[in-house]
């Protein structure tokens, strides 16, 4: 018999999946080409010309190094919020039994499966009942509430694979709670966390809709980009600020993607 893997897909379906990258990463791909073109207010096709400039001029702009900053703290702030938060709730939700436990896993997930607008509208009426100003810690909140739910569903299918007789015997060798935690169960949840972190630093330093709501008069960097797509100056800055952002949420989730795809090295399936 011949294995799965000699098998060849059809032509058809290899055309469809290619027709499905296109689809996908084209537009990415365009972006590449238009930061590097001489037009500095359209999108003519084929660029007049390729010029460096414009990698220079973002270089000088201290609104955009601005926003950079604030982005990368809202989104390590939330992502730690989020370490600590999920991981406590997924060890609650995997290891104890108590009634409602199904529904409270459910209430945890919720928030990413809203609606963007929702959460965003829900957060802004909250900080205005309780009269709180928008700054970086209510954008930092508004991050944290999707954060949470990426740590948490990383943490509970670690968790859920995690052998309880190890954390018994460790409590039977007289080790207290926390180092338990320390070193048994940590090393065996580390990559997870490590995973479902960097997942959640990707989504917060990209996120727009929830940071509109939450954000007053500050510009994270997709926000700057916003505006400056809708009041175009300079487009290909915008396209060069673009690649810098894909960079740094695509190595996060390739990362993310090494470290949980393999089922067998992951919380004990070893043991």
């Amino acid at each position: 018999m011949r294995s799965d893997r000699n098998l060849r897909a059809p032509l058809s379906l290899s055309i469809a999946a290619f027709a499905g990258l296109m689809f996908l990463h084209l537009p990415l791909l365009l972006i590449f080409v238009y930061a590097f073109t001489t037009e500095e207010k359209s999108y003519a096709f084929p660029p007049p010309g390729y010029t460096l400039q414009w990698f220079a001029v973002v270089w000088d702009r201290q609104d955009i190094w601005d926003a950079l900053w604030l982005s990368l703290k809202v989104a390590a702030i939330a992502t730690l919020i989020a370490l600590v938060l999920g991981t406590c709730a997924a060890a609650a939700v995997s290891r104890a039994r108590f009634f409602g436990r199904d529904y409270i896993s459910l209430l945890f997930i919720l928030p990413i499966a809203l609606p963007g607008i929702i959460t965003g509208i829900s957060l802004r009426s909250a900080f205005s009942v309780l009269d709180v100003p928008f700054s970086t810690w209510t954008i930092v909140l508004g991050h944290a509430t999707f954060c949470i739910v990426v740590v948490y569903n990383n943490a509970l299918a670690r968790f859920r694979r995690l052998s309880g007789s190890m954390i018994e015997a460790s409590m039977d060798l007289g080790a207290d709670g926390f180092q338990t935690f320390r070193y048994v169960v940590l090393p065996q949840i580390g990559s997870a966390l490590l995973a479902g972190g960097m997942l959640a630093f990707a989504l917060s330093f990209d996120e727009v809709i929830v940071t509109t709501f939450t954000a007053g008069q500050q510009a994270t960097l997709p926000i700057w980009m916003l505006n400056e797509l809708i009041r175009p100056r300079q487009r290909p800055v915008t396209n060069v600020v673009a690649i810098f952002v894909i960079a740094v949420t695509f190595l996060p989730i390739i990362a993310a993607y090494y470290l949980t795809r393999e089922g067998e090295h992951t919380g004990g399936g070893a043991k």
